[in-house]
């Protein structure tokens, strides 16, 4: 056996930061939450070469003492914890000890630090090693600078990709260290030129807009919630804005960024049906919390944390969302959006209206419409900023089991299963011989306003699209998406009615599985039975049932039972309600009027006057718009009625984006 040696402080330093530092942005991220944990008010970052060259952080805060100095730069040195109980309650951003020494093993690290009253220290560290050390003048807090980064580790600096990726991976960094903490100034600059500046003033939602630009800032609404252990705090999109990637979601907990799957989860959850199929908000939340629930020694870089109750700070956050876009009116507004993107051709921007719109921004978060700025890095423009219509995904067979089974009940009570709810309507509604029909509101016990429009029906455009007023403009909706709401309502309610009785079959089914799958269904075999399937082993990777609910359809049982068991083994779990809510779904989208069907005038006014007692008459179960408005205002300034002072320029519609 060869002989085992303690490692050279250097080598294992160069170790640890193989852990902790992969690439600039590292760097930028541990130096600037040690400027956080210093009390820091105000923090520069200067970069030179996308920080391959020189990054060089400077904060206004503590400093460092003299004689603490050096044993800042021993591995596993620090001033945030000094006992085995603080490292259960952490209340700072960084503890381990290894950042700076993990730095300086790598690069060329330079330390001038002050401490209010005293003179300044110069500290020169260079592959681990001391080059220099003594007085020098500075103002109170910390100047460090890193350059060379890597260069004696060359098998890592050519892992690194181009200026403008290691960019992006920095400017990520600063937007969510800024996120986190509002009250600090914190800004950003490369090879001289300010990409971005935080007012430091408390105000989240301006430094949102500062990120992402003022046009998405408007369209993002507070949420808040809070129970015995948590406290949930922040900003969401309205479920127009929306994004083909999660990355715009930023989860802080103790202004700490984190990242958390379940917790993601839970944002999608809080929207329910209003969000579209494969499309992701825009969201900052904060969450506070006791130190003793949280661990954040899972991780060398603190990415990843482990959370005590994570299920019930999951149902808080999705409650809070819920509770809070269900106060809003979720129509979109389409008249200013196509506006704006004519007058993006026409007008172009310029670097001087940009700097005196940032400025004026950071005054107030009431700026001009005009005002934007623009994003540092090159942006994905794939995605605009109001989410059009698209094509919802792909729903299951026509003959589904459920599907068939509720026709097949239709048909034995003598209605249309696709329209069964516009010949109902028909009966029931008498509708006067004048061309527009006013439709009146059924009481929701909320103003009708915030509600839903009092609309007069008008007519139908290509057999798809149904046009209404109101007193506020043009309304255009589209008709199957109106119906599969109208259904999806109707049908979530009908199936929660159905008897949980059992039929037994006439030969008990046996279902044969690979031994991975058999063993994850044996783990949920009690799920199943909360759903109405009892199984019971039959040899290694078989299973037997002997009775089914009474509402599966005749002929369908084996293929509804195994569609049940394939969502145990996607998803882990099933619930009756989670099964009702998908076969609702569905069958509501085959049972709806589709595009291109002629409606009359009956059938068109019916389906508008049961809309608006749905709960959510905005979007439909896939989340889709139902309806969108076109303002009398913005009518009259397309037809050039009124003049229109409005002139945006094209960054107005940059996604801001990285």
């Amino acid at each position: 056996m060869a002989e085992i040696r303690e490692l050279p402080t250097v080598l294992a330093n160069q170790i640890a930061a193989g852990e902790v530092i992969e690439r600039p942005a590292s760097v930028v991220k541990e130096l600037v939450e040690n400027a956080i944990d210093a009390h820091s008010r105000r923090i520069d970052i200067l970069i030179q070469e996308a920080g391959l060259a020189e990054i060089r952080v400077i904060d206004d805060g503590d400093g460092i003492e003299k004689s603490q100095v050096p044993i800042a730069f021993k591995r596993h040195a620090t001033s945030k914890i000094n006992s085995k109980l603080q490292l259960f309650k952490v209340t700072t951003m960084g503890f381990r000890g290894e950042a700076l020494p993990s730095i300086a093993s790598v690069a060329d690290l330079k330390l001038i630090t002050t401490v209010a009253g005293a003179d300044g220290y110069l500290y020169h560290v260079k592959g681990g090693k001391v080059v220099e050390e003594g007085p020098a003048a500075s103002r109170p807090g910390t100047d460090v600078t890193v350059s060379q980064l890597f260069y004696n580790t060359p098998a890592r600096l050519k892992y690194l990709k181009s200026p403008k990726t290691e960019l992006g991976h920095i400017v990520d960094i600063v937007y969510r260290l800024a996120l986190g903490n509002p009250t600090i100034a914190i800004s950003l600059s490369n090879n001289g030129k300010e990409l971005f500046r935080s007012a430091g003033n408390g105000n989240l939602h301006q430094v949102i807009a500062a990120i992402y630009g003022v046009q998405v800032a408007r369209k993002m609404v507070a949420i808040a919630g809070a129970d015995d252990d948590f406290k949930v705090s922040g900003y969401v999109s309205l479920p127009e804005l929306t994004r083909s990637s999660g990355k715009y979601q930023t989860l802080l907990i103790n202004h700490r960024y984190i990242r958390n799957f379940t917790l993601n989860k839970a944002i999608i959850a809080g929207y329910g049906s209003k969000l579209m199929v494969g499309r992701y908000p825009f969201a900052v939340l904060e969450i506070e919390l006791d130190p003793a629930l949280v661990d954040v020694n899972v991780h060398p870089a603190k990415r990843e944390v482990r959370l005590s109750k994570e299920e019930q700070l999951s149902a808080l956050i999705a409650k809070a969302i819920y509770e809070r876009l269900a106060k809003e009116n979720l129509i979109p507004d389409v008249g200013k959006t196509a506006q704006k993107l004519v007058a993006a051709k026409q007008v172009m921007p310029t670097q001087t209206a940009v700097q005196e719109t940032q400025v004026t921004y950071q005054e107030n978060l009431t700026p001009p419409k005009e005002a934007q700025q623009p994003n540092p890095a090159a942006a994905d423009g794939n995605d605009s900023e109001v989410t059009a219509p698209i094509i919802i995904h792909q729903i299951s067979d026509l003959k589904s089991p459920v599907v068939a089974a509720f026709d097949q009940r239709y048909r034995a009570e003598g209605t249309m299963p696709p329209f069964a709810d516009l010949e109902i309507a028909k009966k029931e509604t008498s509708v006067p011989q004048p061309e527009q029909v006013s439709l009146p509101i059924e009481d929701t016990g909320e103003p009708a306003q915030k509600r839903f429009p009092d609309l007069t029906y008008i007519g139908q455009l290509q057999g798809t699209f149904l046009l209404a007023q109101a007193s506020d403009g043009l309304y255009i909706l589209d008709q199957h998406a109106a119906q599969e709401r109208v259904n999806y309502e109707r049908f979530r309610k009908e199936i929660g009615e159905v008897s949980a009785d059992q039929q037994s079959f006439l030969t008990p089914l046996v279902l044969n599985y690979s031994l991975t799958d058999a063993l994850m269904i044996r783990r949920h075999l009690e799920v199943l039975a909360g759903a109405g399937l009892h199984l019971s082993t039959f040899g290694q990777n078989s299973f037997l049932i002997q009775e089914h609910p009474t509402w599966f359809v005749a002929g369908q049982e084996e293929a509804t039972i195994r569609e049940m068991i394939d969502w145990v083994l996607k998803d882990g779990r099933i619930t009756v309600a989670n099964f009702r809510e998908k076969t609702a779904i569905m069958m509501s989208c085959k049972r709806a009027i589709k595009a291109n069907h002629h409606l009359d005038q009956r059938e068109a006014v019916a389906l508008l006057k049961r809309l608006p007692s749905c709960e959510n008459p905005f979007n439909c179960p896939h989340g889709r718009p139902v309806l969108i408005h076109l303002t009398d205002r913005d009518l009259e300034k397309m037809f050039k009625r009124i003049q229109d002072s409005h002139q945006p320029y094209a960054g107005e519609f940059d996604d801001h984006e990285f």
